[in-house]
């Protein structure tokens, strides 16, 4: 069960940065060109790569209990934001993430940093790619190093994470255009419930909890969160409606 659960846990949170990391590629590619951008994509997944790689044994000297309750209590903050970030998206108190807008934002400010030059890099094109293919692969990175380090896996949720970026990658570069249809927003609610859950688990585990029925605790406590952050937003839908309407009706009035 709880390899189930870490490899769509990771493939999640790498679909979403990697949607995330493909409009600002797409952007800067189309409007300046490739061979540069698709050189600070590379040295950027290097880059990744090598945390992955550092990161992972580094973790395995510590001992297993004290590593639940550090990668757990890291989690659990990690997924809290995530979650608290997409109850104010449903309730309206925060803007949804729309890619396209992000695309066409990226595109005109590539295109105001002028024409590329003669030489053979166009070194805005790599930066751009690379900060942002960096940026958003930290948090994939540390969600594959910390799952697999806990459940002494990382080659699972490299899996997950590699299977997620190939699949956005290669619709991405397939339709030349930001992937706005994808429900990004549902999926990060998401993975904001799977790191959540992972998170109570692991620390609880830590130090010292006995779940009941072992793994299937975490179906319950998804269930649980899940049913939490639905009446949460529910009640934060109200209040925006109605702190909404005295504004409407002043705009009326006038």
């Amino acid at each position: 069960m709880s390899g189930v659960f870490l490899f769509l846990a990771s493939f999640l949170a790498s679909a979403v940065e990697g949607v995330e990391a493909l409009t600002i590629v797409l952007a800067v590619g189309v409007s300046r060109g490739w061979r540069s951008t698709l050189l600070g994509v590379a040295a950027a997944s290097a880059a990744l790569a090598a945390v992955v790689v550092v990161l992972g044994p580094a973790l395995t000297v510590i001992p297993i209990r004290g590593l639940r309750v550090v990668v757990g209590g890291l989690l659990l903050v990690f997924g809290l934001q995530w979650l608290r970030k997409a109850i104010l998206r449903a309730s309206g108190f925060k803007a949804l993430h729309d890619e396209e807008a992000i695309y066409h934002r990226e595109a005109a400010q590539a295109a105001a940093a002028g024409d590329p030059t003669g030489a053979s890099m166009d070194w805005y094109s790599f930066t751009v790619a690379f900060k942002g293919v960096l940026l958003e692969g930290l948090e994939v990175a540390f969600i594959v190093v910390t799952f697999g380090s806990n459940q002494g896996n990382i080659p699972l949720a490299a899996a997950g994470a590699v299977a997620a970026i190939a699949v956005v990658a290669i619709v991405g570069l397939r339709v030349r255009a930001p992937l706005g249809r994808v429900p990004e927003n549902t999926m990060k609610y998401a993975v904001g419930l799977l790191l959540t859950t992972f998170g109570t688990f692991w620390a609880a585990e830590g130090a010292g909890v006995s779940w009941p029925g072992s793994d299937l605790a975490l179906l319950v406590l998804l269930a649980f969160y899940a049913a939490a952050s639905w009446v949460l937003v529910r009640l934060l839908t109200a209040r925006h409606v109605a702190l909404s309407l005295p504004a409407a009706g002043t705009a009326a009035g006038e």
